[in-house]
């Protein structure tokens, strides 16, 4: 038996990205409780049997496509030690990585505000916070509560990327980067 991942056929990586994209082009058009299956599908051009092949229904295809969302951020937290030195290198690819995907990000957290994404992010950096925390705990010397301050990291973090998309990405992700390691007295390094 083989441990391998499976490979996706690249066919369905194209099927769900058209679905993906159509229905982040109707959020931008219409209310979510507006969008049906009917409307995803003409706007992908695939049939509605099609889509079925890939998703249960709207609220399944939500919950996967913020899965997506998740797995990509937690990829690139994974790519980075827990070593301090590398927590401008990870902000500037997290940042990156939603500027490149502005579109998607603008529409599911800075517009339309979609509880499950919102929610799974603010999860994951609780988490990202946590165990960073955890990690410094010996060597700090904090004055604040523990969860207030995981709290606290995690809305932070994603009301600034909110207000980021919000206003068009005003900021390189590398100078934005740089003000949250002022923010968050991380130590500034060179960047690569």
């Amino acid at each position: 038996m083989s441990t391998k991942p499976q490979r996706i056929d690249p066919r369905v990586l194209r099927t769900r990205q058209l679905i993906r994209d159509a229905f982040i082009e109707l959020l931008y058009e219409l209310e979510l409780e507006k969008i049906t299956v009917n409307r995803i599908s003409e706007r992908a051009t695939i049939n509605r049997v099609t889509f079925y092949l890939h998703y249960r229904d709207i609220p399944d295809m939500i919950d996967r496509l913020a899965d997506d969302m998740i797995n990509e951020i937690h990829a690139i937290l994974k790519e980075f030690p827990n070593h301090s030195d590398s927590n401008m290198q990870m902000i500037i690819k997290i940042l990156e990585h939603i500027a490149e995907n502005s579109k998607y990000y603008k529409v599911l957290l800075a517009s339309k505000r979609i509880p499950v994404f919102t929610e799974r992010l603010m999860k994951l950096f609780a988490e990202f916070i946590t165990t960073r925390m955890n990690k410094l705990e010996e060597s700090s010397t904090l004055k604040v509560q523990k969860d207030i301050a995981i709290w606290y990291g995690s809305s932070a973090i994603i009301g600034t990327i909110v207000f980021w998309l919000r206003n068009d990405l005003p900021y390189t992700p590398i100078y934005l980067a740089a003000q949250l390691s002022e923010l968050l007295h991380l130590p500034q390094q060179e960047v690569k």
